[in-house]
């Protein structure tokens, strides 16, 4: 869900406001440091709990390197506090582009990024937070009416810096329900699909992650309404978003969100088990 992005943050990341400039020295001085810790990228992801290609993109500057995960880069490769003290600049910036949002999308951003349990159904393609760039640029190159070459980098860039919820420590909980459908499609060709594959087995062998399949054959389905979004923010009762359309809506009423909070629930026992989504996906990877 949340896949209709906002056009108004241009979050490659947040060139507009001059701070694309601090977010790509700040990935140049996260490399040499790796480098001269002697670690990987997966190897520097697994000690501050995130994956290898978040560690890749923030070094390559387009995705925007968040507070906490600079406090624990420092710590793990000895920085000395370089990286913990452009965090507080880090967090201003943030606070700036998120008042760009369009009103329809920023309580849903606001909320998303906050959250301290995610939950979400998608029934037509992978989920914005898991989407490859790959994959969320052919979805935004294909889409009508078409967008033009601008927007669809921003948006691409956009999708990608949203993912940088999974570097939050604690982390929020995860959990994501995917038609079998989901993983069939083969969305921007098969190297882009393939590649797509791999992001969604390396996240759900997240510790953080319970991600199901729904098999296309179950003969019952308790949602025939649409994908959605379950959100648990900060001191807050849980939430829903759907979106369909382009008309986006956040339901707060606590009716409401307990009848979709109802048939998530069994979504989720009719889905396969997250291993044995893992086990179909290798399978869909000739890995078995």
């Amino acid at each position: 869900m949340a896949n209709a992005e906002r056009e108004e943050r241009p979050e490659r990341p947040a060139e507009s406001d001059g701070t694309a400039h601090l977010f790509r020295a700040l990935g140049k001085q996260i490399k040499v440091l790796r480098e001269r810790a002697g670690l990987s990228q997966r190897e520097l992801g697994l000690a501050t709990h995130c994956g290898e290609d978040l560690v890749s993109a923030v070094e390559r500057g387009v995705r925007t390197p968040q507070p906490d995960f600079l406090e624990r880069v420092d710590e793990v490769l000895g920085g000395g506090g370089v990286l913990a003290a452009a965090a507080d600049e880090v967090r201003e910036a943030l606070a700036r582009s998120r008042t760009r949002h369009p009103d329809w999308f920023r309580d849903f951003a606001r909320t998303e990024a906050d959250s301290l349990a995610l939950h979400e159904y998608s029934n037509q393609a992978v989920p914005g937070l898991l989407q490859t760039e790959d994959y969320a640029r052919a979805v935004f190159t294909r889409r009508r009416p078409l967008l033009n070459e601008e927007t669809v980098e921003k948006r691409v860039a956009d999708r990608l810096a949203r993912q940088s919820v999974f570097e939050r420590w604690p982390a929020p909980t995860f959990s994501f329900v995917l038609e079998e459908a989901v993983l069939q499609r083969p969305i921007g060709g098969r190297p882009v699909h393939m590649n797509q594959l791999r992001r969604l087995h390396h996240v759900g062998q997240m510790r953080t992650v319970e991600l199901q399949v729904m098999p296309t054959d179950r003969e019952e389905h308790p949602s025939m309404d649409g994908p959605f979004t379950l959100l648990t923010p900060k001191g807050r009762g849980e939430v829903a978003y759907t979106e369909v359309q382009g008309h986006a809506r956040l339901i707060t009423a606590p009716d409401e969100v307990r009848v979709v909070n109802e048939r998530y629930g069994i979504m989720r026992a009719q889905a396969l088990t997250p291993r044995e989504s893992l086990t179909l996906i290798e399978k869909m990877l000739g890995e078995r």
